[in-house]
């Protein structure tokens, strides 16, 4: 089964976590896919990860671009997996396709945001009936991810 891990933001904001959560998947040599709940929202992150830090660079692309199957991180509203990725980031309360084809699927959330809480409560339920292994993390104040369950 899939592993899945909800990472509970409490401390920062889903474009500071994100692009260190990527790079950490691409070096481990996968391919990530991260999802969003609209378009709007994935060509907002598209925009942020070109320019997240200065002495950085993560290549990526989006569902939509010439050689999305080449790209190391795609980004996608939908349940496509046009990379073959082996991570695949749920973000903004996107609904995840069938995971079995992962190595590892990703739900962040935004903790002070009652709707994002909501829908990570109801999927949390839904990975445990399909049988993932599933584990809960969140924010410590210095922004580490501290395992709670």
């Amino acid at each position: 089964m899939t592993e899945v891990l909800f990472y509970h933001l409490t401390e920062s904001t889903l474009e500071e976590s994100l692009p260190g959560l990527l790079e950490k998947s691409v070096d481990r040599g996968w391919r990530a896919v991260v999802q969003t709940g609209s378009e709007e929202r994935r060509d907002a992150l598209d925009a942020h990860l070109w320019t997240w830090r200065d002495d950085s660079f993560l290549a990526h692309g989006t569902e939509h671009d010439q050689h999305a199957a080449l790209q190391p991180v795609l980004l996608t509203n939908s349940d496509s997996n046009a990379n073959g990725a082996q991570i695949r980031f749920l973000v903004d309360g996107a609904s995840p396709p069938p995971l079995g084809g992962y190595e590892r699927a990703v739900f962040m959330f935004d903790g002070h945001d009652a709707t994002q809480l909501a829908q990570a409560r109801e999927h949390w339920k839904a990975m445990k009936a399909d049988g993932h292994a599933v584990t809960y993390w969140q924010q410590t104040p210095e922004r580490r991810w501290e395992r709670k369950a």
